[in-house]
């Protein structure tokens, strides 16, 4: 391959059209080697894949989700897998490796099923009624945590965080999920919201220590002050927070003026300064110490703050002004003339500007109620920033989870292989044709220890036969050791999951292979030019001898 190619899986499906079996094993082929490439990525010892991408940068990751989302592949089957991991990520942010490999096995599973000469229909059938009490024995074996209980807390998300890169400092990290969670958690009408993707901004910075990431009371924005005579540092400060540019009125369209004299046009540029003039003694009526507005701010109006001793930040995204709104209390106005009292944010401890690395951030700190907050992360390069981002992302998306479904269920495979034992003791009672998918299902849930154990060395065989052994004594918490391979208690090991991860994979996984095994017929769309007419054919088919 050479250097800047995107690498391509090539699973393209075969020109002609596929029916029947022949379309069904091509989907479950596709499945598995989608399965088969994130395999490795599973557990504490997961290997990592390097992913180049077409501009020649490189993503090093053992992140599923992260992975497939790069990787170009042609065959609908493979896209269709794909899709399944970005369910999972928006859904619960964890678990996306496990979901594709546990939905490539139950299809590879399933090729056994066809090839016994059982109707797609039926094995879709057994699937739901397992998938029915696979959520069955997950409840049963789950068992309630306090929110509140820090220890508990910051347990579970280091099993979340526990198999990424950033299990060197899984403590300061989990302690930055739990933080960012809490403070972005609000209350509104006896319903609690935790929206970590608007109000919990994590901001990059290349240098110092990774031991140097904090989450900040407060709002942190890539920006400097307008002006240089303007404060850097206020204690403190009423904070006004604008959507409208502190600049000439500009006409909507375009305006001509036509001028008979020169004191016309003269007088014209005085009105545009009287009317920035009134703009900005309209917002010194509240005595700011400082202006943040989304639009410009003009040299006139500059002048006029500066000497006011207003500190002022223009050009602000929307995303960030909302952040600093819920920080600092404030309401963003549209109109200078709307501005009220009520509107003025006061909550705000300590504004301040600091240069690191090359540019300068401006700092909304010490916040009393702060309902936004930044996550400044920082470390040797952006590689490593950018992995540590996905992984923090992945463990304050556990954290959420847990504020909304407090059930934790033990992890290690634990919860896996209980399904799969129980599975195939109520196997027994299923009659007919039904019991061999049935049975399948409980087969493929064996694919997590199989790859933990795998991945970290072990011997999957015997470790295998020994885990199978325990809980079919009724031991539902033993589980895998992903660092040695070897099976422990999860409830001395204290490693339990988001029992909401593990329903979300069950059905995701299993949703898929039902929707794999109902397509029986793959064909080509005709394509079409862009009146929406089928392509004339070409002129030497349309000529005669």
């Amino acid at each position: 391959m050479q250097a800047g190619q995107t690498p391509v899986f090539v699973m393209n499906a075969a020109p002609e059209r596929q029916s029947g079996r022949k379309a069904q094993i091509s989907n479950i082929t596709a499945a598995k080697t989608v399965a088969d490439v994130i395999r490795t990525c599973l557990g504490p010892k997961a290997m990592l894949k390097m992913i180049l991408d077409p501009m020649g940068g490189i993503l090093l990751t053992n992140d599923g989700n992260a992975i497939l989302r790069e990787i170009d592949v042609a065959h609908p089957a493979a896209k269709n897998m794909i899709e399944l991991s970005r369910t999972q990520d928006e859904e619960c942010g964890d678990g996306t490796t496990s979901v594709i490999i546990l939905a490539g096995e139950i299809l590879a599973q399933s090729l056994a099923q066809l090839e016994r000469d059982i109707h797609p229909v039926v094995i879709i059938s057994a699937y739901n009624k397992a998938l029915k009490e696979a959520l069955d024995i997950v409840q049963r074996i789950s068992i309630p945590i306090d929110t509140s209980d820090d220890a508990q807390m910051l347990s579970l998300i280091k099993s979340s965080i526990g198999t990424k890169f950033v299990v060197r400092w899984s403590d300061l990290m989990c302690k930055l999920a739990l933080d960012a969670v809490r403070t972005v958690s609000a209350d509104e009408g006896g319903l609690t919201t935790v929206d970590i993707k608007r109000y919990a901004r994590v901001e990059k910075v290349p240098g110092g220590e990774i031991e140097d990431s904090k989450v900040l009371d407060g709002v942190m924005l890539n920006k400097d002050i307008v002006h240089p005579k303007m404060r850097r540092r206020i204690a403190k400060p009423r904070v006004v927070l604008l959507d409208c540019p502190l600049e000439y009125k500009k006409g909507e369209s375009q305006t001509n003026m036509e001028f008979t004299k020169e004191s016309d046009y003269q007088r014209t540029l005085e009105i545009e300064e009287e009317q920035v003039k009134a703009m900005v003694d309209k917002i010194l009526e509240f005595k700011p110490d400082l202006v943040i507005t989304e639009k410009g701010i003009s040299d006139y109006a500059q002048h006029f703050l500066a000497k006011a001793n207003v500190s002022a930040l223009r050009r602000v995204r929307k995303s960030d002004n909302n952040r600093i709104a819920r920080a600092v209390g404030a309401t963003i106005v549209n109109r200078v003339d709307d501005l009220r009292e009520s509107d003025v944010g006061t909550k705000c401890g300590m504004f301040h500007i600091e240069k690191l690395g090359d540019e300068y951030f401006t700092f909304l700190t010490e916040c009393e109620d702060p309902k936004a907050c930044t996550i400044l992360l920082r470390g040797p390069s952006k590689d490593i920033l950018n992995e540590i981002d996905r992984n923090l992302a992945d463990a304050m998306s556990v954290a959420r989870n847990v504020v909304f479904n407090p059930v934790l269920a033990p992890g290690g495979g634990a919860t896996e292989m209980a399904v799969s034992v129980q599975l195939h003791a109520k196997a027994r009672s299923v009659t007919g044709v039904e019991g061999w998918p049935f049975r399948a299902v409980a087969d493929a849930m064996e694919v997590i220890p199989r790859t933990l154990c795998q991945n970290a060395g072990g011997n999957a065989i015997r470790v295998l036969t020994e885990l199978r052994a325990k809980h079919a004594n009724g031991e539902h918490s033993w589980g895998i050791d992903g660092n040695t391979g070897k099976i422990v208690d999860m409830k001395e090991y204290g490693l339990y999951e988001s029992a909401s991860v593990k329903i979300q994979i069950f059905k995701t996984a299993i949703e898929a292979a039902r929707v794999l095994l109902r397509v029986d017929d793959v064909v080509q769309a005709k394509r079409q030019d862009r009146e929406g007419q089928q392509p004339s054919a070409p002129p030497e088919e349309m000529m005669g001898e």
